[in-house]
């Protein structure tokens, strides 16, 4: 048997493995640790903190210098050991989308992972296999590879037996058997694997926060110089005014803004993982939650991708066959009656033809089955082992000689099968497709002319199959009598049967095309399927209108014809102009025997009506598709490379239900992040204000807080509670919302009448608090009561937070298990510096009474009442959600 008919054997891929190494590049850019450490020397708040102390050290201020540094050292320490931890997660979701590929080990066809591949390995590789090694083709059909990854070139090449094909790069039609040249980097890929070193890029969410820093610390730098300006007027000392200067600096910019934003993005990203749902571009989270329309594939998205053949139509008789799964077990019967298979010379004719015009995979005999290939194409070859014939054996008989693909287009297959001296081609695919190639049909054991009236009885039976949501493919064959071309190959056939599958609903589906309803998101099925039996699938989930004219008011005669049974298919779109096809684009829900070109159209229309498109894909041509809409979605099991390469998401289950998790997923970040922001600026405001209002009624002499004061608001009790809150889990009304505008910003109309509303309210209390504790008498009694008072808001305002429209009282208090602990580490920390004396000492703070608390806790559960009231007042606005 020749080397490549074997492939290696397992010892000698072992002896490769330690010779050659893995075939994986080596990432030469990797984000190191030193450089997350320098990442943190970026921060704004770390150089007004600098600066600080060294104004700090030169006035002789030692204790507000070490205190000072003391927090620089814990910003850089927390922000990078959060960071640190983020960057290994995403390098850990990214290791959980295994590549795989097809070699010949041991005479056995196996799937490994790419990593596994070694030299003069066989590479079984076809249409939408991205190349896993550089590699020479000794076996071909059609091939045609993008080499645009190492050339640039858009088009695709042709190659030729003995040709090389190069790693990286994508086939985009036809197949080959290649043997591996060289692996990792010493491809012609690794060689210049720069080219492919991913760069970090910031989502547009990430770039307005930044932005809405800047303002903010610009903001902040105007008002230091108006207090500047201020006490120099009231005969302050300089030292005394660049310290304060500097902390309102401090306080007005929300310093903690961009790491909370970070980890928020990177929990959501790993809880999405948890679900299935691998995020590959940051930017996804963002648009999941503003998706108005997901455009899906009915198989194996809506449906369990579990094909079994239930009934086949041979001889004008309907037979029924046993059986469920992969398993090769199952009868066959007429009228309930069982039969023997090989009493039906069509019925074995049919199902030989089925499993020699395939390319599935049985990895065994007549005991238990390894299977790979197309979920369809193995029903077929399980179908046939039932009635006890086997792939491997009708090889040997009949060998293949030549084959011309299925493609989405075409719509069938045929390969060409040499057995004794006869050459017969056999040909499966479309009914309607393979009808239109027949000239003949055989029953009985007799071929016949096929006329009009056996085309109707056959049409019929496949309509039949189709209303009860049977997959249906034709069979037919013929001897060849001449020399065969490209033109007449399949020309001139012998209609054979039909085999019906059945591939079922998922049992969630229904649930989750619900739960869109609800959020007022669209699901539209665009599938290759037959009309009828994207009809049928659509019914079973709750998907299908019956009389869908009646959202349209006022249609053409060609229209109404198009639309009124509730599908349009790939035929009927290509009739409608563009205008025609945007008047009906947002009423249509079930677009059938579609081609990867009409998912293009269909994005591009309802886009243009302004939606935001998630759309799915598999096939290597769904890669424009999934490139043109907001999101594209990749399927992690049937989905090819090039389709994952394109995607922003891809669903390790390819489950409907998946799609519809990661939106909430996606709503509830951006709700969360609403939240902190709000939280944290809130709090800014607070502080800044709070600090001018004394210097202009009382001078520097009675300033509510003090700079190392200010500090320990801002971070320490800012961090955790704000982080917490990026972790709120989803809220319950949270699929009952409309989708969000997509342009809409943070801090929306209702948001900033919350944070400015809270944050004037929260000034009034504490300056209230100051004064009521007479700061003439006993100044650092009055600045610790201020200090708890403003500790206190902020803790309870945390709660408030957790939702900015909901009541507190119907969210729960230990839902979010991370806010607990921020809240308990803030009450514990503050009570350190308030009574541990050299704390205390250091932080210039005094022991407060029972009375004098009961003024503080008073104030923060004021705030914390008034902040409901606004969030009632609110509720009253005019919605957000578009």
């Amino acid at each position: 048997m020749p080397p490549e008919k074997l492939g290696l054997s397992e010892h000698e891929v072992k002896k490769r493995i330690k010779k050659y190494g893995y075939n994986e590049l080596k990432e030469k850019k990797r984000i190191t640790p030193l450089k997350i450490l320098s990442r943190q020397f970026t921060n704004l708040l770390i150089w007004i903190l600098f600066a600080a102390a060294i104004i700090s050290a030169f006035i002789g201020q030692m204790i507000n210098f070490w205190v000072i540094s003391f927090i620089i050292g814990f910003v850089v320490i927390l922000g990078f050991i959060q960071e640190y931890k983020a960057e290994r997660a995403m390098e850990a979701l990214k290791k959980m989308v295994h590549p795989t590929t097809k070699v010949v080990r041991d005479g056995r066809i196996r799937k490994i992972l790419t990593t596994e591949v070694v030299p003069d390995d066989v590479l079984l590789l076809e249409t939408g296999d991205k190349i896993p090694a550089d590699a020479k083709i000794f076996e071909i059909i059609g091939l045609k590879v993008d080499e645009a990854a190492l050339t640039g070139e858009s088009i695709a090449i042709e190659k030729s037996k003995g040709e090389l094909i190069f790693a990286g790069t994508q086939i985009v039609h036809g197949k080959c058997k290649a043997t591996v040249v060289t692996t990792g980097m010493e491809t012609k890929l690794g060689k210049i694997a720069e080219m492919i070193q991913e760069r970090e890029e910031k989502t547009p969410l990430q770039v307005k926060m930044t932005q809405l820093g800047k303002i903010l610390a610009l903001i902040a730098l105007m008002s230091c110089l108006i207090i500047f300006g201020l006490g120099i007027f009231k005969g302050a000392s300089l030292a005394e005014i660049l310290i304060i200067a500097l902390a309102l600096a401090v306080a007005s910019v929300p310093e903690g803004l961009p790491l909370t934003l970070t980890l928020t993005l990177s929990f959501a990203v790993h809880r999405m993982a948890k679900h299935n749902a691998i995020i590959r571009k940051m930017l996804a989270v963002e648009t999941l939650g503003s998706t108005t329309v997901i455009c899906t594939d009915k198989t194996g998205t809506l449906t369990k991708n579990e094909m079994t053949v239930k009934e086949i139509f041979v001889s004008d008789n309907v037979i029924s066959v046993g059986g469920v799964g992969y398993e090769p077990k199952g009868s066959f019967f007429v009228n309930n009656k069982k039969i023997d298979p090989k009493s039906c010379k069509e019925l074995i004719l049919l199902l030989k033809i089925a499993t020699l015009c395939n390319n599935a995979v049985l990895g065994g005999k007549k005991g238990k089955l390894e299977v790979i290939g197309d979920p369809t194409e193995i029903a077929l070859v399980i179908a046939a082992a039932k009635a006890d014939l086997w792939k491997d054996d009708l090889e040997r008989v009949s060998p293949r000689l030549e084959e011309i693909m299925f493609t989405s287009e075409r719509k069938m297959m045929s390969t060409l099968h040499k057995k004794g001296k006869e050459k017969i081609v056999f040909t499966k695919g479309a009914p309607e497709i393979i009808l239109k190639k027949c000239k003949y049909v055989q029953k009985n054991g007799s071929i016949i002319k096929l006329d009009k009236k056996e085309m109707r009885n056959i049409l019929t039976i496949n309509k039949d199959f189709t209303s009860d949501a049977l997959r249906v493919l034709g069979i037919a064959y013929k001897k060849v009598s001449k020399p065969l071309t490209s033109e007449n190959i399949e020309k001139n056939l012998v209609f054979l049967g039909l085999v019906a599958m059945i591939d079922p609903p998922r049992e969630d589906v229904k649930e989750a095309i619900e739960t869109c309803k609800r959020a007022k998101i669209r699901v539209v099925m665009v599938t290759g399927d037959n009309s009828e039996t994207a009809k049928a699938i659509a019914k079973r989930v709750g998907l299908f209108e019956e009389d869908v004219t009646k959202k349209f008011g006022k249609l053409s005669p060609k229209l109404r014809r198009i639309v009124e049974d509730g599908v349009i298919t790939g035929d009927e779109l290509n009739k409608l102009s563009e205008k025609e096809f945007e008047s009906l684009v947002e009423g249509v829900t079930v677009y059938a025997r579609t081609l990867p070109e009409h998912k293009l159209r269909i994005i591009k229309a309802l886009k243009k009506k302004g939606h935001i498109v998630a759309m799915t894909g598999d096939g290597v041509n769904d890669a424009p598709a999934i490139k043109k809409a907001d999101i594209g979605i990749a399927m992690g099991i049937k989905g090819t490379d090039v389709t994952r390469e394109a995607s922003d998401m891809v669903l390790q289950d390819d489950n409907f239900s998946t799609i519809v998790e990661a939106v909430k997923g996606g709503r509830t970040t951006y709700e969360n992040i609403e939240k902190f922001t709000c939280y944290l600026l809130s709090r800014n405001f607070t502080e800044v204000i709070l600090i001018s209002l004394g210097i202009i009624l009382l001078g520097f002499k009675f300033l509510p807080l003090l700079a190392l004061q200010i500090l320990f608001i801002n971070i320490f009790s800012e961090e955790i509670p704000a982080i917490a809150l990026g972790m709120e889990p989803a809220s319950k009304g949270i699929m009952r919302k409309r989708p969000r505008k997509s342009k809409q910003g943070i801090l929306t109309k209702k948001n900033s009448f919350l944070v400015f509303s809270l944050a004037a309210f929260m000034v009034i209390m504490a300056f209230a608090v100051f004064i009521t504790a007479n700061p003439s008498v006993n100044i650092e009694r009055a600045r610790t009561m201020t200090f708890a008072a403003i500790i206190g808001m902020v803790i309870l305002n945390t709660f408030n937070f957790r939702s900015l429209d909901e009541f507190i009282s119907k969210l729960g208090f230990l839902t979010n298990k991370w806010l607990i602990l921020g809240v308990v580490s803030t009450i514990l920390m503050t009570f350190g510096v308030m009574y541990i004396p050299f704390l205390q000492e250091t932080f210039e703070l005094t022991t407060l009474g029972l009375t004098d608390w009961m003024v503080c806790g008073s104030a923060a559960f004021s705030t914390f009442i008034f902040a409901e009231v606004i969030k009632l007042v609110n509720r009253k606005m005019p919605t957000n959600y578009q």
